[in-house]
């Protein structure tokens, strides 16, 4: 997790246009995710096991997510209000356990 999961996207892919996105690939992700942290947004969740993080679920309302509105084939299928999950992820020793 420490590069941001997977190639320096911080859970940032979803939030910015892909020109942002790629300008920022990893620790200008970090620095904007951090940002968001100190502003208290809505993130996610973390996943821990005996005390230790290993796992990772990025949840927000659907409108923090600038590709979904942008998505010609994500588009909402009504008004209402909802909540997206756009990341899950899991340290690789995690991963396939019982």
């Amino acid at each position: 997790m420490g590069k941001g999961a997977c190639g320096g996207c911080w859970c940032m892919y979803w939030r910015l246009r892909n020109k942002d996105f790629n300008l920022n690939k990893g620790e200008g992700n970090k620095k904007l995710l951090k940002k968001l942290v100190m502003k208290d947004e809505p993130l996610g969740l973390l996943a821990y096991l005996n005390s230790k993080p290993i796992g990772w679920c990025a949840i927000a309302p659907r409108e923090k997510y600038l590709r979904l509105s942008t998505s010609k084939i994500l588009q909402p299928v009504d008004d209402k209000p909802v909540w997206s999950i756009s990341c899950f992820f899991v340290k690789k020793e995690y991963r396939r356990k019982d």
